[in-house]
């Protein structure tokens, strides 16, 4: 999956930033396809400390955040590392699938094109935002399609110049839901794969499908609404895909974040799609959890950053 962020190969170290934590942490390969934690940390961030936002300013105390950052690399056993991959909080970038409506004439075209279309969908000034594009197989129109991941530059300088205080090199920065979908990408070749992962203003969702990501929403709700919009989700996958894609039925979901209940989930996708989805744990997508106070929903999205360093 996305194979174009993993060369060359990027550190086996991953920093995860939240609005309510940052996390600091290693892996180690414990067998084929799977993973345990070699030195791990997080350390609470304090209210208002770090406010995500793709737009607005993302740090209010940049001192600040570097000492809790720097407790947290210490506390991990870490502090000497260098080179880092960064999982943002997923409010800070934003991802899509951009679409052509129709074939360009050159590759200057398609640049023009696609920045409108980036700029259309993300709410910014192409020049103004760090964007990632990536092509991948046509619709079945025939239509150019390109996954495209954007952080405002202004943004991005906020983070970098923190990193850049230590001497770190952030060898790949990604939001937290892409970074968290590692998990899910491998199998998507055989059936298709879901993520579902919570934020305090409702969920992201990816959809994986042959290895690459076929669907992507940002959904904004309240806690009361996020079982409708979930119920909502699995309704549009199972009108738009499901009928031309027996072979590749979507069987798995992967779930992220605090409230996110299994049972309910299972529920839900019963009523949606006439069948209960396999709710994956973490050692069923090839993460070995250690007996500590951390979680997955704390370490999912830096550990599968941590886990393309294996690619």
């Amino acid at each position: 999956m996305l194979s174009f962020l993993t060369q060359p190969s990027y550190p086996k170290a991953a920093i995860g930033l939240e609005k309510e934590s940052v996390t600091a942490l290693s892996l180690h390969r414990e067998g084929r396809g799977m993973f345990g934690i070699k030195q791990a940390a997080a350390v609470e961030l304090p209210t208002g400390l770090l406010v995500p936002s793709f737009l607005e300013r993302n740090i209010s105390n940049p001192k600040e955040l570097a000492v809790l950052l720097e407790e947290a690399v210490t506390s991990a056993g870490l502090l000497g590392q260098k080179s880092w991959s960064v999982s943002l909080p997923s409010n800070t970038a934003r991802s899509a699938i951009l679409t052509l409506e129709s074939g360009a004439s050159g590759k200057d075209e398609s640049e023009e094109i696609l920045d409108w279309k980036a700029e259309q969908t993300f709410g910014a000034a192409a020049a103004e935002m760090r964007i990632t594009r990536h092509k991948m197989p046509s619709d079945r129109e025939g239509r150019s399609r390109y996954f495209a991941s954007a952080v405002k530059l202004s943004v991005i300088d906020e983070y970098e110049t923190i990193f850049e205080r230590f001497g770190w090199k952030a060898g790949l920065v990604l939001p937290r839901a892409l970074s968290e979908s590692r998990w899910i990408s491998a199998d998507s070749e055989k059936a298709d794969s879901m993520l579902i992962s919570a934020q305090s203003d409702g969920f992201s969702a990816i959809l994986m499908r042959s290895g690459d990501p076929a669907v992507i929403r940002s959904v904004t709700c309240t806690l009361a609404e996020r079982d409708d919009e979930i119920y909502r989700l699995l309704m549009f996958y199972n009108d738009r895909f499901a009928a031309d894609s027996h072979d590749k039925l979507l069987e798995r979901i992967l779930l992220i974040g605090k409230g996110l209940v299994p049972a309910k989930i299972r529920d839900i996708s019963t009523e949606a799609l006439g069948r209960a989805l396999q709710v994956l744990r973490p050692e069923e997508v090839g993460l070995n959890m250690p007996a500590t106070s951390l979680t997955f929903d704390d370490i999912a999205a830096p550990a599968g950053l941590a886990a393309f360093g294996w690619r």
